[in-house]
Order: structure tokens, then sequence, then C-alpha cells
């Protein structure tokens, strides 16, 4: 077992137990909720029940409300194995209004979140613990993000030069298993991952009878990481019709696989696309479902490009859920004409951050960035976010810097 890394979250999760008194964590299945509860510090202290274990489970559905009872801060894992729980902590809730009373935390968070809606309105916040990050995983958590810091201060701060991101980082991803090197065999732990993910979590809660089309749209969405989505095509290819592909990817992104980005849309730009774009929420996930391994993908596999954009985005994501929860991640795109693969958007602020799988560019490669920069008054900076070394003024408000810095 490898030494605890502190977590981005733990910040925003001990600043939310002070104020309310329910919070509740929940993320992509193994990205490290429980350990996060067992060890992040400040809340190693709590009362921890986990419905992991069969015989608290059995105890939490005999008499919810006494399971619940306790003067001391709870801590209950796993906690939509038992929605009935939430009733029960709305009552005590009500009966004593305390900030820090219940930190409860899920992955498969179908009946939980509805829960945190309908039973604990007003009541409680939820919070998205997401796969490690290249600042976790380095251990670099003071400084504020380079994306705060240049939307902040308009151009980026001055950092070293750095070095690239290496195929190894983009096919591990960053639950904790692999990416922390706990897996002998990161394709065998993929593997039975998606295997637990589909036999158990999805058959128990979404009780679907045949995981064949399931499991076949699971991958064509790994296919079709960092893509505008489209439902209907998507559903073609999978042989499914519209309602049910719907539903499968309302599933898929209940329980965190994926993520919808949706477009940024407050410019003067005309025919713009107002899809969502598909993420993979792990970028080793998707390498995984999509059969792609760390040779492949310096051979510059086709898709190559989509993982490192999908790698940007679970990390982006995952900075502005923990430490700039007021921020929006979005991605522009007018149609037939240019794109700008994310938009971070702050009141009526933002800057935008175009991803390049290469360490050279040319000026076809800065089209998008100068089109949205004279459409967007509220620009503050635009980045061509590349695989080199050097940060590097190419414009006014515009500039390249590596990848790996503006990710740190």
């Amino acid at each position: 077992m490898t030494d605890y890394r502190p977590r981005a979250l733990g910040r925003l999760v001990h600043t939310a137990l002070a104020e309310l008194p329910v919070v509740v964590v929940t993320g992509l299945r193994q990205s490290g909720k429980s350990t996060f509860l067992q060890h992040e510090r400040g809340l190693a202290g709590r009362r921890v029940l986990s419905l992991d274990d069969p015989a608290q489970l059995a105890a939490a559905r005999s008499d919810p409300q006494a399971f619940v009872r306790s003067d001391a801060p709870l801590t209950i894992d796993e906690a939509q194995k038992c929605p009935e729980l939430l009733v029960a902590v709305k009552r005590e809730v009500d009966r004593a209004r305390r900030p820090g009373r219940f930190l409860l935390s899920g992955s498969a968070n179908f009946a939980l979140l509805q829960g945190v809606t309908e039973s604990l309105a007003g009541r409680a916040l939820y919070l998205t613990l997401h796969p490690f990050t290249r600042r976790e995983l380095a251990g670099r958590l003071a400084p504020a993000p380079f994306v705060r810091r240049a939307f902040d201060a308009g151009e980026p701060p001055r950092r070293p030069a750095q070095s690239g991101i290496a195929a190894r980082a983009i096919v591990r991803g960053g639950l904790p298993p692999v990416c922390l090197g706990e897996a002998r065999s990161p394709a065998l732990w993929f593997k039975g991952y998606e295997q637990t993910y589909l036999e158990r979590d999805v058959r128990e809660l979404a009780r679907i009878g045949d995981l064949v089309p399931f499991r076949t749209l699971l991958q064509l969405a790994a296919l079709r990481t960092a893509q505008v989505l489209s439902v209907s095509e998507l559903g073609r290819d999978a042989k499914l019709n519209a309602a049910t592909t719907a539903r499968y990817l309302s599933l898929l992104e209940a329980s965190f696989v994926i993520r919808r980005l949706a477009p940024f849309l407050a410019n003067r730009a005309s025919r713009l696309i107002k899809s969502p774009k598909l993420y993979l929420s792990d970028s080793g996930l998707a390498s995984h479902l999509a059969g792609l391994d760390e040779q492949r993908l310096e051979s510059r596999d086709p898709l190559a490009g989509p993982l490192l954009e999908t790698y940007a985005a679970q990390n982006l994501a995952a900075i502005l859920d923990a430490e700039w929860p007021e921020a929006r991640l979005g991605y522009w795109h007018v149609q037939g004409r240019y794109e700008v693969d994310f938009v971070i958007e702050s009141g009526r602020d933002c800057i935008a951050l175009e991803i390049k799988a290469s360490s050279r560019w040319d000026e076809r490669d800065l089209t998008g960035l100068r089109a949205f920069l004279d459409r967007t008054p509220g620009c503050r900076a635009a980045f061509l976010a590349y695989r080199g070394t050097e940060t590097l003024k190419l414009g006014d408000q515009l500039w390249a810097a590596p990848l790996a810095a503006v990710l740190e």
C-alpha cells in the first residue's frame, strides 16, 4: 500500500462541513473515495460506517433511523446501497441541524443524487472526487492552479520549462491502483474494473438484463471520446434505438464513467455547435476500452490526440471542481470553421485552451484561438497547450504553453 497522497478536494470538504449539516462526496468507482474518507487530514477522526460491510448494510436496512443516530460526526461510505438512509439523515438533520453531522460517499449515485435532491434539499452539498490529477500525484497542491493564475493575471505565470506528458501517463490515467503503481498489470486491472462495473453496478442499479448492447455502447463511447456527441449516430452504430441510447448514456454519466461538456455560447459567433462533447472520465479507462496501449499511443494512433484531450479534460475538471468551483468548463465550436477545445469561464470573463498533441505547431493551429479572441471581449487570455517545454508569447493575449504546465 502506498503512502496516502492528499487530495485537492480536502480543503473544500472541510469548508463545506463547517457550514452544512450534510456533505456528499461522489465520483467514479475506484477514484479513491474510501481512502480519502479514512486518511484525509481532519476527516480520519470521524466515526466511519461502511455499507460494503454486509453486517452494517443489514443494520442500516433494518432500522435506518437508529443507524444514523449519533452525537458524533458520522461518515457513511457507499451510502447509495441503502437509499432509505437518506430519509433518516433528513430527519436527524431536522431534529438537530449542526454543521458537519454527516459525510456521505458513493460511486453508484443513481439513488444517492436523487436522494440528495429530494430528501436533503437545502441541507446538503454534493462534491465530486475525480481521478488523480498531475498536481495531486506530484504533491504540489500549495500553489494556485496555472489556469486560475492565468485568468487572474491575463497572462501565464512565470514557470521554468516543463517536460512533456508521456504516453504512459495517458494510458494509466488517474485511478489510484494504476496511476500509483499498485496494480502489477494495469491491463488486467482495467479488465477486472470493466467486468465489475458491468456485472455488479449496472445490473444491480439499472436492472439491465442483456449487458452486450450496453458494453458495446461503452466501447463506442471510448472510441468517440473528445468528440461532439451525436446520440442518433452513436445509437445507430450500437444498434440501439434513441430512447435506449439516451438511457444508457445517462446511466454512464450518473456513474461518472462519462461526462458531457457543455458548449460555451456567450459570444457573437453564428452557427455555434450546441451539442455537448463526450469524454470518458479517465484516460486510462478510455485507452483500455479503445484497445490502446502505450506503444500504440506513441506510434501516432488516430486516437492519440483525443486521448490526450481526454487526459486534459479529466485534469481540468478535477482542478475546477476542487479548487475553483465557481468556474465552468466548456468548449467552443463554430460549425465548419473554428473550434477551441476548452473554455474556462468565471463570471463574465474566460480563458481559452487549445490542446496540441505534438511539440510543434503552425499558424493553422492558432486559427480557432484567434477567432475566439476576436469574437469574445471577455476572453482574458488564450493558450495553445502543446507538448513542448517553453512558454512563448504569440500575439496580443495569445500564448503557447507546455500542456504539462497548464495542468499544474
